[in-house]
């Protein structure tokens, strides 16, 4: 008998049985409403893997009566594709064609635009699905055809129940009794990281594991956790989880949190991206420290200097100070409005011509073309200042850096007002 893996033969085959996506699933939710109706679209299933996206393709094909031809973009191409094709308005495919293709960011600009010619003459109904985000992966015209839906991990209490299904199937399989302790189904349940294939295999792996004495299978906690070692995180450095963890270690830290600071650094750290943390802390340290605490940017170059010295582990400690310091430390990004406030003159072309006494007068014939001739050093007066325009004349009214409201970027801004007389 041709082995089965129980993730396979555990598959729901009605909504009612689909683990989580409740959001869009749910007695009122979008997705069920649409398939109820009978008249579905194309579409695009995004989401991380072991979530239920192949199984509601099965659904869909099931209730509205389509013939389901499953491809993946890996290995299939357009030729493929049309051998579906060939299928409608067969005998084959009496009610017509559900294509459901896997992993579709792995088909290039080519080959995506090629399906639009089937999207669109309604022979077939396209579901494409994805673990990463289809505003990054999926062209455009692909995408303006399509409904996109988001899958989302399941929780371990939505998982649970289907770990619970699978030692109950485990036992009628191999006819014996599986003692697995509620702390092993919780562990199983919440390591699968919302994958609920993965939190299955587990238990059908530990079921094979496990030591049978009299027809008892115990399954222990200690295998369990050596099982899923690790499995519970999800990280891809090419992938947009990799962007949307660096995303909310900054908007942590802007936001003056130090615990969630730690946990979005642990995760990039547990996935050993040592060289993304320490480029983001730096960005932090200058887009939302700032000058508020202008001394960060040098401490925060310390420890990232110290982390790659040390290497991970050892790395997380000088990193975690970093972090706690940005975190509790005041914030300001005057600096990085100055600085986009004036690009954005330069982009628009507003930039004018720069005064001729502030060009470079270092050189034979520099006066007889007018260069440096009026120009005041500043050193030369009292407080190291006296009054003079800059910003060239279209622009000496702009002003881009605004003081932020902060103890040193206040004190700075009282000193100046009483050296330039505005006190």
């Amino acid at each position: 008998m041709q082995y089965r893996p129980l993730a396979d033969e555990i598959r729901p085959q009605t909504l009612e049985d689909v683990v989580g996506q409740s959001h869009i699933l749910g007695k009122n939710g979008v997705l069920r409403r649409i398939i109820e109706s009978g008249q579905v679209p194309n579409m695009v299933f995004f989401g991380p893997s072991g979530t239920g996206k192949t199984t509601v393709a099965n659904i869909i094909a099931n209730q509205t009566h389509r013939t389901l031809h499953r491809l993946n973009a890996t290995t299939a191409s357009i030729a493929d594709i049309r051998e579906v094709i060939a299928d409608v308005d067969t005998l084959l495919a009496p009610n017509g064609v559900l294509l459901y293709l896997d992993e579709i960011q792995y088909f290039n600009k080519k080959q995506q635009q090629s399906l639009l010619e089937f999207m669109e003459n309604g022979k077939i109904t396209v579901i494409a699905s994805t673990t990463e985000n289809p505003y990054f992966t999926i062209f455009n015209a692909v995408l303006s055809r399509s409904t996109v839906f988001e899958f989302k991990p399941v929780t371990p209490q939505e998982v649970r129940p289907a770990v619970d299904r699978a030692f109950r199937l485990l036992e009628e399989r191999n006819g014996v009794t599986i003692q697995a302790s509620d702390d092993v189904r919780d562990y199983l349940a919440t390591a699968c990281g919302g994958d609920v294939r993965k939190a299955i295999n587990g238990a059908e792996l530990l079921c094979a594991a496990g030591q049978q004495v009299d027809g008892v299978v115990t399954v222990t906690l200690e295998d369990a956790e050596l099982v899923g070692q690790k499995s519970a995180f999800r990280y891809d450095r090419d992938g947009d989880n990799h962007y949307d963890i660096l995303s909310a270690l900054q908007k942590s830290i802007r936001g003056s949190d130090p615990d969630a600071g730690l946990h979005y650094l642990a995760r990039l750290l547990e996935a050993g991206d040592l060289v993304s943390a320490c480029r983001r802390l730096m960005v932090i340290a200058s887009e939302d420290v700032g000058l508020a605490y202008p001394q960060a940017v040098s401490i925060v170059k310390s420890c990232i200097d110290a982390a790659n010295m040390l290497g991970l582990p050892e790395a997380r400690i000088p990193l975690a100070e970093a972090v706690i310091l940005m975190a509790t430390a005041p914030k300001s990004n005057s600096a990085i409005m100055g600085i986009d406030a004036a690009l954005s003159d330069i982009r628009k072309g507003n930039y004018g011509d720069i005064p001729a006494y502030l060009m470079d007068s270092h050189y034979t014939g520099a006066k007889k073309l007018g260069r440096g001739l009026t120009y005041q050093y500043p050193h030369s007066f009292p407080n190291h200042y006296v009054p003079q325009q800059y910003l060239p004349d279209r622009l000496k009214d702009a002003a881009y850096y605004q003081y932020g409201e902060n103890k040193t970027e206040q004190a700075a801004k009282a000193y100046w007002a009483r050296i330039k007389g505005k006190g």
